[in-house]
């Protein structure tokens, strides 16, 4: 996927169909539901949590596509180019953490 053109993707649909944006507060409280969402879905199916009926046909795929489309969002709103910040964020960690990893015993 390239982010870029989700964004772009992201900002078509806002304008076809979304009227216009929720302003940023609105969006920073839907993307922390969102990531509560999946929390729940992981806490119960992958955690020690027991899964309730009600929660066995949540799509874990959907609900982190959820929080993918609103953190798109809040970076068109704000002017972000994530694409180029993914591709920076990426290059420090491979810099920075390549031997931490390899050396961690924990992780052996």
């Amino acid at each position: 996927m390239n982010i870029k053109n989700a964004q772009k993707e992201v900002d078509d649909w806002i304008n076809a169909h979304g009227v216009r944006y929720f302003n940023e507060l609105t969006n920073m409280a839907q993307l922390t539901e969102e990531v509560g969402e999946v929390a729940r879905i992981i806490a119960r199916r992958y955690g020690e949590q027991s899964e309730k009926e009600s929660d066995k046909d949540k799509d874990l795929g959907e609900e982190l596509a959820d929080v993918m489309f609103v953190v798109l969002c809040l970076a068109n709103q704000t002017g972000i180019n994530l694409q180029e910040a993914f591709d920076k964020k990426m290059s420090l960690k491979a810099k920075r953490d390549h031997y931490r990893h390899h050396n961690n015993d924990k992780l052996k």
